[in-house]
């Protein structure tokens, strides 16, 4: 099996322009994904999607090839089906979205997230999950997985799922529902599929991406890992994102989650 990954990086976000080039401890943002990326030992090639020469040229420097892609795409997934176009994508059977403004990413999620895929054909996708807080199951920013006997999703929400009639007080959702981690791998085949059947109101209205798959009746594997990373929404989230690697590199542990 051979996997690619792709980063897209949009210079034109709404509420932070510019992001990929930010500054998180020194250093630029993407660089941060990247040499998280580079850290896979599943990924056969790896390459940056983006609208913005200046992001290219980042990217270039870091040692990674860069497609330049369409402003007016709509998402980072669409970006990234433009990017394996202009690419050899025949080459590839799995590729990876894997999001620029995660600088806390480990190469060892990107390898769990490729494994079921090996010798699984019928896997057109997947994601992964980590156990959750009340916190989190409570939040309506946190997406939440319910998944099957298989360790396939069910469904994805940002509501507290799933309900219980006897359990007010939620404890079902911490034992069978996970925090959803926002890596995504496709089979190349299934990527186009989806592309290009455009939103639909489930997506829509939970404001879910990955809703479309299982719309489309895709099998989704949910992969468990034990970390979790943050993004860099708006410039105050720098500030948050360099406190974690500062308090985590003062106990000697790595910069990850």
């Amino acid at each position: 099996m051979k996997a690619i990954g792709v980063i897209p990086a949009r210079f034109g976000s709404t509420r932070f322009p510019g992001k990929p080039l930010a500054l998180v401890r020194g250093k630029p943002l993407l660089q941060w994904a990247i040499e998280g990326a580079k850290a896979s030992r599943s990924l056969n090639d790896l390459i940056v999607a983006t609208d913005d020469e200046r992001i290219a040229g980042l990217a270039r420097a870091c040692g990674v090839e860069a497609v330049l892609t369409d402003p007016a795409l709509p998402t980072g997934t669409d970006r990234m089906r433009a990017a394996l176009r202009s690419w050899n994508e025949k080459e590839y059977d799995v590729a990876v979205n894997i999001q620029g403004d995660e600088p806390l990413l480990e190469g060892r999620w990107l390898d769990a997230l490729l494994a079921p895929f090996v010798g699984n054909p019928e896997i057109e996708m997947a994601t992964l999950g980590r156990p959750l807080t009340v916190d989190a199951l409570v939040s309506d920013q946190t997406a939440k997985i319910v998944v099957n006997a298989r360790g396939e999703a069910i469904y994805f929400s940002r509501f507290p799922i799933p309900y219980s009639r006897i359990d007010a007080a939620g404890d079902l959702g911490l034992t069978k529902a996970l925090k959803h981690v926002g890596l995504y791998a496709y089979q190349t085949s299934f990527l186009h599929r989806f592309c290009e059947a455009g939103p639909c109101g489930l997506e829509e209205g939970e404001g879910l991406e990955q809703l479309r798959a299982l719309y489309l009746g895709a099998r989704i594997k949910v992969v468990v890992i034990d970390g979790e990373s943050w993004g860099v929404d708006t410039p105050a989230d720098v500030l948050k994102i360099e406190t974690i690697m500062d308090g985590r590199a003062s106990v000697g542990e790595q910069e990850s989650f």
